[in-house]
Order: C-alpha cells, then sequence, then structure tokens
C-alpha cells in the first residue's frame, strides 16, 4: 500500500502503516541491527544505538553521510536525521503480530524526495520479504512503478 501524506502537522508527512505478521521482537532487529539492518539496506550501518549515536550512509567511493540518531525506545520507537528531514520507525504489539510504521517527515520536499518515499516503500517490502524468508528479485523494477506513483503523490499532496 502506498505511503500518504499527512499535512495536518507543522511538517508534511510521509506515513507508511504496515501489519507485519510477525512479533515486535522479530521485526525490531531488522530495523537496529547491523547484521540484518544490511540485509535490506546495505548501505547503512549503526555506530551506537543510543540517541546522540551515528549511522553512516555509505556512499560509493568510500565516502559517507552521518545521521543522527534521535531516539531509541526498544522495541516501540526509533528515529534519525535523513538530510534535512527526519525518519521515524514505531512498532506497536498486536493479536496478528505488530503494526509498523514508518514516517518520513518532510522538512524539505526536492526532486529527490519521491525517490526517498519510493525507496522507503520497497524497504518495507524487503523487510516483510526477509521475515517470511524470501528476498525481492527484482527491486529495481519495482522501484520503478513505485516511483512514479510518489511522484504524483508528492505533487498532489504539496500543491
Amino acid at each position: 500500500m502506498i505511503a500518504t501524506i499527512d499535512k495536518s502537522g507543522d511538517v508534511p508527512t510521509a506515513v507508511y502503516a504496515r501489519q507485519i505478521n510477525y512479533p515486535v521482537d522479530e521485526v525490531w532487529p531488522y530495523l537496529t541491527e547491523n547484521e540484518k539492518l544490511q540485509l535490506w539496506f546495505p548501505e547503512l550501518e549503526i555506530d551506537e544505538l543510543e540517541k546522540g549515536g551515528k549511522i553512516y550512509f555509505y556512499l560509493q567511493d568510500d565516502a559517507y553521510e552521518t545521521m543522527d540518531i534521535l531516539e531509541v525506545d526498544r522495541e516501540r520507537k526509533f528515529a534519525f536525521t535523513w538530510d534535512k528531514n527526519s525518519v521515524r520507525f514505531e512498532l506497536k504489539a498486536n493479536s496478528f503480530g505488530c503494526r509498523l510504521v514508518l514516517k518520513e517527515y518532510l522538512n524539505e520536499v526536492t526532486d529527490h524526495t519521491a525517490k526517498d518515499l519510493a525507496g522507503w516503500h520497497i524497504c518495507l517490502d524487503a523487510i516483510e520479504a526477509l521475515l517470511d524468508g524470501t528476498t525481492i528479485r527484482n527491486q529495481r523494477g519495482l522501484w520503478n512503478k513505485w516511483y512514479s506513483k510518489y511522484q504524483t503523490l508528492i505533487k498532489e499532496a504539496m500543491l
């Protein structure tokens, strides 16, 4: 399901809500433990999992960007900076497993925003697939499909 853009607060926010049919203690490691995080986002590495800690986003040629961890509430919330924006994962247990909500707070909307949003969509799909014991074979093809949808979403939401 495509994200929605919530404009009710001070900052427009892309909101992805997923029902994950696994308990929080199985989902949390995919968000916060490097061994599992790198299965769905190999460019990220958490240095210190605590408020004020760092996440490294490795680019080409050994370059990297440093992101700050804004919040860690074990098995509930994990937030960090994402360039001028910020990203927050929230987990809440329910009788089916847990509800995972990813929010990207859009302090700055650029031509790259729809690319990031399509990327987060595929990342959530990849986490679900990994939990199911599979992988997504054609991530690039799926990303292309979702990218055009997120371009439209951003365009309509920011009018």
